[in-house]
């Protein structure tokens, strides 16, 4: 025995480590009680979800809000919450072995935080779309109540965090919609304001029907033309008939005359000119309502969005208190380290080999 050890002294040294960490698995290492939790977002389906190969290559968007929930409750924010209603600090510094403890119960908030994540795991099973909790303590009960805190506190985050976001987007168009119907109000004044002033209901209508009576008198001017022509041919200038045809077309005309005057100005005051700046003003006035019917729509639309995109934590596995420990894995952790072992030995077993061939 004694000649082996000198000749290959590394598997002497491999079957040492491999006792040595098998005593500190079976024998020293403290047990470690986990509670479990499993977690889902949820929203309301106001709209039918759309689904195409890209989503499912790339995973849907509750999946990247449960990540967002898996970072809060890893996060410093959270242990800072934990240490403040549990003793933390105490329970993982008093109990354990020398490898799981917390050395240092006054560490500092970086090196806590390195301890925290060893002894919280959350992890997202992407297929199921869920979140799994597993907390680890030295007691059953100390296990049950920081799994339960943790949950409560994440889920409470997350339906905040949701319910701010969509305030915020809703707070933010009622105020653009407040400034628009302020607006739509004004230029709505400013277009009564001008009507009154000018006692013209719509200046545009008032031309085109002023341009209608000049037409229509035209018209009748050249028929009535067309007969004085016709009956010149065959009566003399004198004619009770033609003179009466005549003065029927001097009446047109006079009539024609007043009429286009009145298009071009009308109480002192060009009526074309009237008309434009009309129809400036109620373009003014249909852009403003068409704005703001807009923001009505929108701000609808995006109440709808935000209450659909709000996340609701559901608990399907609420924390149980476990009743024995599971944790260290110590046949797992045992044989794994063996196996490792025996394979680097096997491996330095062969460098030896082939420089002892080499020499020779």
């Amino acid at each position: 025995m004694t000649r082996f050890i000198k000749k290959q002294p590394h598997w002497a040294l491999t079957f040492a480590a491999i006792i040595v960490v098998s005593i500190y698995w079976f024998l020293w290492a403290e047990d470690r009680y986990v509670s479990h939790a499993t977690v889902v977002l949820e929203s309301p389906q106001i709209a039918t979800p759309e689904i195409s190969f890209s989503s499912l290559l790339t995973g849907t968007k509750g999946n990247s809000d449960l990540l967002l929930l898996r970072e809060h409750l890893l996060s410093v924010d959270m242990l800072k919450k934990v240490e403040s209603e549990l003793p933390f600090r105490q329970h993982y510094s008093e109990n354990g072995d020398l490898f799981s403890r917390l050395w240092n119960k006054n560490a500092p908030i970086e090196q806590l935080h390195k301890y925290y994540q060893k002894r919280v795991n959350v992890e997202l099973d992407e297929y199921a779309g869920v979140l799994n909790i597993e907390v680890q303590a030295f007691s059953p009960e100390f296990a049950h109540q920081l799994a339960q805190l943790i949950l409560s506190s994440g889920e409470a985050h997350m339906n905040d965090m949701g319910q701010h976001l969509a305030e915020e987007q809703v707070q933010f168009l009622e105020k653009q919609t407040r400034r628009l119907e302020q607006h739509f109000n004004s230029t709505r004044e400013a277009l009564i304001s001008y009507q009154n002033e000018y006692g013209l209901i719509s200046p545009i209508q008032t031309v085109e029907s002023l341009n209608q009576v000049v037409s229509s008198l035209e018209a009748e001017l050249a028929t009535t033309q067309a007969k004085y022509s016709a009956i010149q041919s065959y009566q003399g200038s004198r004619s009770a008939e033609l003179i009466q045809v005549r003065s029927e077309i001097n009446a047109l005309k006079k009539q024609i005359e007043n009429e286009r005057n009145r298009l071009a100005q009308a109480t002192g005051n060009a009526l074309n000119q009237v008309s434009a700046d009309y129809q400036t003003l109620e373009l003014k006035a249909e852009f403003a309502q068409q704005t703001y019917s807009s923001a009505l729509a929108a701000l609808e639309n995006t109440r709808i969005e935000a209450a659909r995109k709000l996340k609701q934590v559901s608990v399907l596995q609420s924390p149980l208190q476990p009743e024995y420990s599971t944790k260290p894995e110590r046949l797992y952790n045992a044989s794994i380290f063996a196996i490792v072992m025996l394979f680097i030995a096997f491996i330095f077993n062969m460098l030896v080999i082939i420089v002892r061939d080499h020499r020779d």
